[in-house]
């Protein structure tokens, strides 16, 4: 049986989205109303694990960066003995 993708942050927003429109317009019967909280429960997890994934890509990107660009220490000169 082959494995669900997982969905991409924008699909997973949209579908946030369409569950949200049809429960504000009322287009959702109380029986499924409760998967559709569950379903929109479980993307919005993913939107955050996605989000945190990406806050940490990108810190670590970042931090390469400023250490390339950062000239190299190089220790004082010594100073002569008196």
């Amino acid at each position: 049986m082959p494995e669900e993708k997982e969905p991409s942050y924008s699909a997973a927003v949209q579908r946030l989205e369409e569950i949200l429109q049809a429960i504000e317009e009322g287009e959702v019967d109380v029986d499924e109303l409760s998967g559709l909280v569950a379903e929109a429960a479980e993307l919005v997890a993913l939107c955050r694990r996605k989000i945190t994934a990406a806050e940490v890509q990108v810190r670590e990107i970042a931090e390469r960066l400023e250490r390339e660009a950062a000239p190299e220490e190089t220790p004082p000169p010594e100073e002569p003995p008196f």
